[in-house]
């Protein structure tokens, strides 16, 4: 299907959420896996919620992600402006013509009459929704409401019959035509709303398939209708796209995750130092699966693999816990230097390392990097695991949650001090060995409580990396006066 034209279309409101994101995977993956094209256009036409602030940050969120778009933004394409605020005039003349051509009419029913109509509705047994009052209005009532100052609004006049479609996830599905009553397309002031201008670029854009979340659903067949009714005036070319609804994403409470839930926030992930490869692989899995029980691959094999009947029409719910694994998982499966330069970042922000690093501290992290990459979940680790190794003597202080002022704490650190000084070799390994040595074998103390004062006195915390390779990398004359600046205090 070299033909496949799918589209991203979120609206600049608020920042960027996980489950916009799996919308924009699925549509990336489906158009990878078929050679298609992946357009991204923004839906931008209100304007008392869209801002420039958000449209910049989605820009920003599918580049760290690296879902990268064929048309669109700061790409351009054949079927341009991609920021529906820059196709009004279009819309105007596409809703024009749809009036002209019967396909829909302006209604004048205020807003009290329409509360009236649905209660009227709901006690009569009826589904509520518009009974289509204006669609057969005379001449001399449209000319009485205008002449009493009402301004339309645009409805669009459904045809009089059930729909069905074959989901490409839920496979067939009808909607009964009293569930489907004429829906308004333009407001009262001229501004078109999604209704209209969703389905218009669709067809202006050649779009074939339309995956999407489930609580459009109940929007397709107005959608179906709308396409017929632009091919019937000559827009686009008549491609009425095949629908594809996605599950729902779920978060605690077995409720819809949405953008008040903190683990929503996409930006929180960046922040974080969760990895895009890793957050994609995880956001795959919520509906879909690549088979055979596998649960680690990057986007370029999801794609290789997607296939749309293997997403399943039921909830997914969304596990901070197993994210975060899985971004673990791909933490450890990086070539140390990528470890390194994607550290460096975060350690520059957390005032760790100079920008750009110099010369020894980058020396510091190739050495240091091996010792926290199995132990990191997140990048945003690197501060806490490696700080001390950084830290400028005059600053270097133990947590002020951790002490060694304990009479054996004393005794452990004036022990280490007496069997490291004299070491000829500074190695991790010799180190081990003069510790051992003399807080096992000669204090006769555990292995946890004799080396747990040593590594408080060294990095300044309870965690942190292997002790005698921090040792090793801190250097003989650090090491020994951090024990000799704890047994003092």
């Amino acid at each position: 299907m070299s033909d496949v034209r799918v589209r991203f279309c979120p609206s600049p409101t608020g920042n960027p959420h996980v489950g916009m994101v799996r919308t924009a995977l699925f549509n990336w993956a489906f158009a990878r896996h078929h050679g298609g094209t992946f357009v991204f256009r923004i839906e931008d036409t209100d304007a008392a919620r869209d801002s420039e602030d958000s449209y910049r940050m989605l820009l920003d969120a599918l580049r760290w992600l690296g879902l990268d778009w064929d048309e669109g933004p700061e790409v351009g394409g054949a079927y341009g402006p991609y920021r529906q605020s820059e196709r009004m005039d279009i819309y105007a003349d596409v809703a024009q013509r749809l009036v002209d051509s019967g396909h829909a009419y302006p209604c004048y029913c205020t807003a009290e009459e329409l509360e009236v109509a649905r209660e009227e509705a709901k006690k009569a047994g009826r589904t509520p929704g518009y009974a289509g009052t204006c669609r057969h209005m005379s001449p001399q009532d449209r000319d009485q409401r205008i002449a009493e100052g009402r301004q339309p609004v645009i409805r669009f006049a459904m045809p009089d019959q059930d729909w069905t479609w074959d989901d490409l996830v839920r496979g067939e599905l009808t909607f009964g035509r009293d569930h489907v009553p004429d829906y308004v397309i333009v407001r009262a002031n001229g501004d078109p709303l999604y209704t209209l201008v969703n389905p218009v670029d669709d067809a202006l854009m050649r779009i074939t398939h339309v995956l999407r979340g489930e609580d459009l659903l109940s929007s397709t067949p107005r959608q179906i209708a709308m396409y017929a009714a632009l091919a019937d005036i000559g827009v686009g070319d008549g491609i009425t796209p095949r629908f594809g609804h996605l599950p729902y994403v779920m978060g605690e409470g077995n409720r819809k995750l949405s953008k008040r839930d903190p683990e929503s926030a996409l930006l929180m992930y960046r922040d974080e130092g969760y990895l895009p490869e890793a957050l994609l692989n995880y956001l795959a899995l919520l509906g879909w699966s690549m088979g055979e029980d596998r649960e680690f691959f990057s986007p370029r094999q999801m794609a290789e693999a997607f296939d749309i009947t293997r997403v399943s029409p039921n909830p997914a719910r969304f596990d901070l816990k197993k994210c975060t694994a899985i971004n673990g998982d791909w933490m450890r499966s990086l070539a140390a230097s990528d470890f390194v330069e994607r550290i460096i970042p975060f350690l520059v922000r957390d005032a760790v390392i100079a920008d750009p690093p110099t010369a020894r501290q980058r020396q510091v992290l190739n050495e240091a990097a091996p010792l926290v990459q199995e132990r990191m979940e997140t990048l945003a680790q690197s501060a806490d695991m490696l700080g001390f190794l950084f830290a400028d003597p005059a600053d270097f202080a133990i947590q002020p949650d951790q002490s060694v002022a304990d009479d054996v704490s004393q005794q452990v650190l004036t022990a280490a001090m007496e069997s490291l000084s004299p070491l000829e070799a500074w190695d991790s390994s010799t180190i081990e060995a003069a510790l051992r040595t003399a807080l096992i074998d000669g204090l006769s103390l555990k292995p946890k409580i004799a080396f747990g004062a040593v590594r408080i006195a060294v990095t300044g915390r309870r965690v942190s990396p292997p002790l005698f390779e921090s040792m090793q990398i801190l250097g003989r004359e650090e090491s020994l006066r951090r024990l000799q600046l704890a047994r003092t205090t």
